[in-house]
């Protein structure tokens, strides 16, 4: 890996990783603007197709970007919250799932195959629960660095794109928390139905959701503490996932809620601390498109899914394909002897 990654062993090292990310190359942007202008077709028409391939050019660092080399990672954890009642569903859902996503079963496999895409699931912290936030932090510093590791080591040197899923039983709530701890407004305004909830359920969820902000209040002095303090395994990794990507040069599709209330304290963190992720699609779950309009993020697929696993990340891919063909395959109009606009 590059010498300007390195594995925190601390907090600090941590936040210094979060406050020195790699800008993106603007000679690479200025070379495809440059080539994309000359080719058989009037200006912008490509929308954001135009947008998506500028924007893999600027982190892979090339004129020339290239989505050959996919990589899905599905990080799962468990969450001590669920004792509260946040979850129609057992725990044990989760390392099942696992077991469905290595035995090619579960929705993620089937969109990995048509695309193309290396899927990997990675058991964070070998599903042992996070404590039960409303009683301690989710996690203590020291295994919240371990998780944060964890997804720092999951990405590969030479990837063209990564795409981040998740699988958590209950997990919404730690990411409807630590979007309420990180810009305000409560559980009711974060918290939604999950896996299945009634409205009695979201509205014990939001409750849950209060006590916990109001139990860790003192501790919540920065985005890094709300994320050991009322995040989760799984959020962590996601969350280191791609930081590494950033020092790697790999862009990143960003899948749903959870996904993105995981790299939420990047953006608080550093002014363009998301710049290199560009969400793949708007979840169903309520709080998902205010968490996006906070970060500045602009989905490009709004399906109504709700799923989780990367499945919006995957389906993104081939739109990242076809961005990149246009502008590596298109002829100029040089080249196809068609007149150029006046």
């Amino acid at each position: 890996m590059p010498s300007r990654l390195s594995f925190p062993c601390d907090m600090h090292a941590l936040r210094a990783l979060c406050h020195d990310l790699p800008a993106p190359d603007m000679a690479a942007d200025t070379a495809i603007t440059r080539h994309d202008s000359q080719l058989t077709k009037p200006p912008g028409s490509l929308g954001q197709l135009e947008a998506l391939a500028r924007w893999a050019g600027q982190w892979q660092r090339t004129d020339r970007p290239r989505a050959e080399r996919v990589d899905i990672i599905v990080f799962a954890g468990n969450h001590g919250v669920t004792a509260q009642g946040v979850t129609p569903w057992p725990t044990d859902v989760t390392r099942q799932m696992v077991t469905n996503f290595r035995n090619g079963g579960a929705a993620i496999n089937q969109i990995a195959r048509v695309a193309s895409a290396r899927l990997h699931v990675i058991e964070v912290m070998d599903l042992h629960p996070t404590a039960d936030f409303t009683q301690a932090p989710a996690m203590d510093e020291a295994t919240f660095l371990q998780a944060v590791t964890t997804g720092m080591r999951a990405v590969r040197p030479g990837t063209d794109l990564l795409c981040l899923g998740e699988m958590g039983i209950g997990n919404t709530t730690p990411a409807a928390a630590m979007a309420a701890a990180l810009f305000g407004g409560g559980g009711a305004k974060w918290a939604g139905r999950g896996t299945g909830l009634d409205e009695a359920g979201v509205r014990h969820k939001a409750q849950v959701i209060d006590r916990a902000l109001a139990r860790h209040a003192a501790g919540l002095t920065d985005p890094l503490a709300i994320a050991h303090h009322v995040g989760g395994h799984e959020l962590a990794a996601i969350m280191g996932a791609a930081i590494a990507a950033r020092y790697l040069d790999i862009p990143v599709l960003v899948d749903g809620y959870i996904c993105t209330a995981a790299l939420a304290p990047l953006h608080l963190l550093h002014p363009q601390g998301l710049a290199h992720t560009w969400l793949a699609h708007c979840s169903a779950e309520g709080g998902h498109a205010h968490l996006a309009r906070e970060l500045g993020m602009r989905p490009l697929l709004d399906l109504g899914l709700r799923l989780g696993e990367g499945s919006g990340a995957g389906l993104a891919i081939p739109l990242v394909r076809a961005a990149i063909g246009c502008l590596c395959g298109m002829a100029t109009f040089a080249q196809a002897e068609v007149s150029a606009r006046e």
